[in-house]
């Protein structure tokens, strides 16, 4: 009687041991995110409240031609406000000092030729490169907008965003002015032809730990660059993909997530990461990425927490040895018993 209590006590003060290796950790993990959302929840808005529709517009563009459309400006804060709208080359620049490219309102290339053909209609009829506008609280304006191409276009695609500036901005309680400057990105398709689709993939990256501007906390993240070569953009999506080995729960990218659009000259990050990704464990971590007609995929064992996972991996064994011996112990006993 004496044996039987001391194994069950075992495996009580094993499964205990269990319970707060793996509990625990996950615990800690749910507090900071419940703290994290409050801290968001409770963030102050205010300034100027201002956004249009559409945020992007694609279309055909051909020689000698012109194409009219409208944007509609929402002023959805309190007070009326005035705004000026005006094109802007929509291209990324390399920065030497963050060693990245950087989005580059004032950098003209072959590829935002279109900014200098777009045009808006003021209030008295007459069209020019800027307009302006008054729009009252809780209102919209349609702001008419019109692109008339040279005799002789660039063929590939042709990149600018339409801002809408305003010009009164509300001022805080420390003094500062508050403007907004929401844009309309229009990604031109030229008729002329000769389209060259060039995507490059590299810097394939699949590990766990802190990633990007969060370096207080790891997760189970996929990362790579998407260069593009060509002359007209294309789409970058990167999928990961989180396998359990040892441990606990499993993560795929959402097919909701965004695409990032790669427009020419430009190299842009693709990554996802496991917000809730677990405390422990091996895992079996596949990213993909796929840009234009290339794909690339790599695959990697990941450790997490590796003294936590071995321990678990042992106390699991041991349990089940316990109960096999208990097992072959009972049925010994039993044939004794029945050979009498």
């Amino acid at each position: 009687m004496k044996k039987k209590l001391s194994f069950r006590s075992l495996i009580l003060c094993l499964s205990i041991i269990l319970l707060t290796g793996i509990i625990v950790p996950f615990s800690v993990h749910a507090e900071g995110e419940e703290a994290a959302e409050e801290e968001y929840s409770q963030a102050p808005s205010g300034g100027t409240s201002i956004s249009l529709m559409p945020v992007s517009k694609v279309l055909q563009i051909s020689p000698s031609s012109e194409y009219e459309d409208i944007m509609t400006v929402n002023n959805d804060g309190n007070e009326e406000i005035d705004i000026e709208v005006f094109a802007a080359p929509y291209a990324y620049v390399y920065s030497e000092d963050e060693q990245m490219y950087k989005l580059g309102f004032n950098t003209e290339t072959n590829f935002t030729q279109i900014t200098r053909w777009i045009s808006f209609k003021k209030n008295d009829g007459s069209w020019g490169n800027k307009a302006q506008f008054k729009i009252p609280a809780h209102d919209k304006l349609e702001v008419k907008y019109r692109i008339s191409t040279p005799g002789k276009i660039p063929s590939g695609g042709q990149y600018a965003v339409i801002f809408a500036h305003t010009l009164t901005g509300v001022v805080s309680a420390s003094g500062i002015r508050t403007e907004a400057s929401p844009g309309m990105v229009l990604f031109g398709r030229s008729s002329e032809g000769g389209i060259e689709t060039v995507a490059k993939i590299s810097s394939m990256d699949a590990q766990y730990g802190p990633h990007g501007d969060d370096t207080q906390k790891s997760y189970f993240y996929g990362s790579a660059k998407v260069k593009n070569d060509g002359n007209i953009d294309f789409n970058a999506v990167g999928t990961l993909k989180v396998d359990p080995i040892i441990g606990f729960g499993s993560y795929e990218t959402p097919q909701s997530q965004g695409r990032v659009s790669v427009i020419p000259e430009s190299e842009l990050e693709v990554s996802d990461k496991w917000e809730d990704s677990p405390s422990f464990g091996l895992y079996k971590v596949t990213w993909t990425v796929k840009a234009g007609e290339e794909t690339e995929t790599i695959e990697t064992l990941v450790f997490v927490n590796p003294i936590l996972a071995i321990l678990f991996v042992i106390i699991v064994l041991t349990i089940i040895t316990i109960w096999t011996i208990m097992i072959v112990r009972r049925r010994k006993a039993r044939n004794s018993r029945l050979a009498v």
